[in-house]
């Protein structure tokens, strides 16, 4: 289908736009990809960005420079993390396999390149009796965070950027957002500060942890903070797919527990939202048929206004895995790796964007729909269910 033939779909009608990205470690070069490939259509940018752990550090790269330099200082970073030597071994060392295993197990040893760097402390011998928070030390971040990212402009609410973390003391889930908070370096790496690899981070003095330790993803903040009385459009890109082979080793139980757990809990939490404000839409579609003189009552108009939901469209990128990538997928950061990602979310984002258009006839439905477009062999969408009219003739 040509692209430039389609009428304009829900990404195109006037309404908020957000842009959530989950947290999966090195798999966020694959969200880079994506919003390459979207930065090339302006009335497509997301006037909102929400992201946790290693999407909260894209969002921050993302927010934080102007639109004509955010794919640049998005590749930037990925360059500087995936740079080290165990990041660029030669492919004739190996198979591919075992090259991005010995990249893997080479970042523990050495760390990431303006990232983390192990805690070199004779206290480790201890064990877990050691008197340490993390293996790691971040201050790397902090220094990359201060160089490619703009932090007066995220607070000049250009472009609303919220991230979430988890207060080590309650375990409660918060949310950094910059129509609240001054933002700064501390509360992206807070969001992806994931124990006991990196040490909590503390804001105002409390400290936090990764925001993914609770939920994966921001799409929950995000609809709670929505205004109702206006449509929003999220394009929700996720690292971790619930499909996959059944294990054949102990590598691939550990891969598969870690989509499993991810995965189903973004599904799962994306599904509960969306049954949850169809049914309030439902609701609120049946209260408006009711008498006049009921409909016209104070508190019926009140409970139906807080009930009515504009349209909400969520479009899913999922990553799905190479067949040989294993559990260490999350922290393996090779050259090659990285930009595989990278042109992977490129090409999922192309497809989305070339199929939004044969949607224009369900543009305008209230209630939530998700759609999964980037798979031609998969295509998968899901509608609100609509009640029949009183004049419908199904039994």
């Amino acid at each position: 289908m040509n692209a430039s033939r389609i009428h304009p779909g829900p990404l195109h009608r006037a309404c908020s736009k957000a842009l959530v990205l989950q947290g999966g470690g090195a798999l966020g070069s694959y969200q880079a990809g994506v919003y390459d490939a979207l930065s090339g259509h302006p009335h497509h940018q997301p006037n909102w960005i929400a992201g946790v752990s290693i999407g909260a550090i894209n969002a921050a790269l993302i927010a934080g420079n102007a639109p004509r330099r955010r794919v640049e200082r998005l590749r930037e970073f990925w360059q500087l993390v995936s740079s080290g030597p165990p990041q660029r071994l030669p492919n004739w060392l190996a198979d591919r396999p075992t090259l991005n295993q010995w990249s893997a197990s080479l970042a523990t040893v050495f760390g990431i390149p303006g990232f983390f760097e192990p805690r070199l402390s004779p206290t480790l011998m201890m064990g877990g009796d050691a008197p340490m928070l993390s293996y790691y030390d971040t201050a790397p971040l902090k220094s990359t965070l201060e160089r490619l990212v703009d932090f007066d402009r995220i607070n000049a609410r250009e472009v609303r950027l919220s991230v979430g973390a988890v207060n080590v003391r309650t375990g409660n889930s918060v949310y950094f957002d910059n129509t609240i908070h001054r933002i700064g370096p501390e509360h992206i790496m807070a969001s992806g500060a994931l124990p006991p690899g990196f040490p909590p981070v503390e804001v105002d003095g409390e400290p936090y942890w990764d925001g993914g330790l609770v939920s994966n993803t921001p799409l929950q903040y995000l609809l709670d903070n929505q205004p109702r009385s206006e449509p929003l459009v999220v394009l929700q890109v996720d690292l971790f797919n619930a499909r996959g082979q059944m294990p054949a080793t102990i590598s691939d139980v550990m891969a598969r527990q870690k989509d499993i757990t991810y995965s189903s809990r973004t599904r799962m939490n994306t599904d509960a939202l969306a049954a949850n404000v169809n049914l309030q839409q439902a609701i609120a579609e049946l209260m408006a048929k009711l008498p006049p003189a009921l409909r016209k009552d104070a508190s019926v108009r009140a409970v139906q206004q807080q009930l009515t939901h504009q349209p909400v469209d969520i479009f899913h990128l999922i990553y799905r895995d190479k067949p040989y990538e294993r559990d260490s997928k999350d922290y393996e950061f090779s050259r090659a790796t990285v930009e595989e990602h990278w042109e992977v979310g490129q090409r999922d984002m192309r497809r989305t964007l070339d199929h939004t258009g044969v949607f224009e006839s369900h543009a305008q439905s209230d209630g939530v729909t998700t759609y999964d477009l980037a798979d031609p062999a998969a295509i998968r969408i899901k509608r609100p269910i609509t009640p029949p009219s009183a004049d419908s003739n199904a039994p």
